[in-house]
């Protein structure tokens, strides 16, 4: 498999950032166009300064590969990837297998990333993150479209969740989390075709409005959305939306809150189907678009998504199994 090491025992083979992080070797990589522009994070560098840290900061530019910031990253004890969720999932890919944690500091719009990982927004609050130096070894996605390979945590979707993620660009600006409310609203009656899918080398094809390969599990105020969603299993989770558009998942999002509280069996079934894969091929009848993380490329169906083990270390204020839906 293209990038695929075995993962290292979960004992990490780096020492842990730690209460104690004056003389700490800290790369920052920030992503300028993330967000609305009003990110604390001159504040939050100002705290790690004051705290004795090496502090390297890069800005990322347009046309530059992500790997030139990162050539000598094995130098450093942490990567902060201030941005989007485009942005911590391109490092987090560009530094799989390197065992160096990662800060998934929330500087975009909707920040699912640092969402799933429950980190703090505050300056303060992310600096006692970095003291405390808990880190938990999760899985990365690996998706191949056209020949080329390009990475994420979150997920990759084709269809309406796409069509979604286009719509919102323009309005991000205006309007910030909401963007992807109002876009879900155009999506009322979004195209249908036959997807065709090759699931662990099995072929399978279903009739729908789009399929999502998820590695995190939470949407917007970690809500699950769907059950059995876990990122350090080895495995996807694949959601095939079926006929009906995108707001058929909030029936599944309560069923997912009544199973995470033992509130009882689903009241809601029939609307997506969800199933486990390492690897998945997704084509379709008419080319979809395709976003992985957030992020809209240009690139359509189809694709191939495959899963990388333990591939990266996040930082975070919670238990592995907390992260789990």
């Amino acid at each position: 498999m293209t990038g695929q090491t075995p993962p290292p025992s979960e004992a990490p083979g780096a020492a842990p950032v730690g209460s104690n992080i004056s003389g700490k070797r800290i790369l920052v990589v920030r992503n300028p166009r993330s967000g609305q522009g009003d990110s604390p994070l001159p504040q939050f560098l100002e705290l790690l300064t004051g705290e004795g840290v090496e502090l390297t900061e890069r800005e990322l530019q347009p046309d530059t590969p992500i790997t030139d910031y990162l050539e000598d990253v094995e130098r450093y004890d942490l990567v902060v990837a201030a941005g989007g969720d485009g942005t911590v999932s391109s490092l987090a890919y560009a530094t799989r297998y390197k065992n160096i944690p990662l800060l998934a500091y929330p500087a975009g719009t909707a920040n699912l990333i640092a969402q799933n990982l429950d980190l703090p927004k505050t300056p303060g609050e992310l600096l006692e993150v970095v003291r405390d130096g808990h880190a938990v070894r999760l899985d990365l996605g690996e998706i191949e479209v056209k020949g080329e390979t390009k990475g994420f945590a979150m997920l990759a979707g084709a269809g309406a969740d796409a069509a979604m993620i286009r719509d919102s660009e323009e309005l991000k600006e205006k309007y910030g989390e909401m963007a992807y409310v109002l876009s879900a609203m155009k999506q009322l009656n979004p195209k249908k075709t036959t997807f065709n899918l090759v699931v662990d080398g099995e072929a399978r094809s279903f009739e729908g409005i789009g399929v999502m390969v998820a590695n995190l599990g939470m949407a917007n105020y970690r809500l699950p959305i769907t059950s059995d969603i876990s990122p350090s299993d080895g495995r996807f989770t694949v959601i095939l939306l079926k006929a009906g558009n995108i707001f058929r998942l909030v029936p599944n999002i309560i069923d997912s809150v009544r199973a995470k509280l033992n509130l009882g069996d689903p009241m809601f079934s029939g609307n997506l189907e969800t199933f486990e894969a390492r690897q998945i091929q997704v084509d379709a009848t008419e080319p979809f678009p395709l976003q992985f993380d957030g992020e809209l490329h240009v690139e359509t169906t189809p694709f191939v998504a495959r899963i990388l083990p333990g591939a990266v270390r996040f930082l975070t204020p919670i238990r592995k199994a907390e992260l789990d839906t």
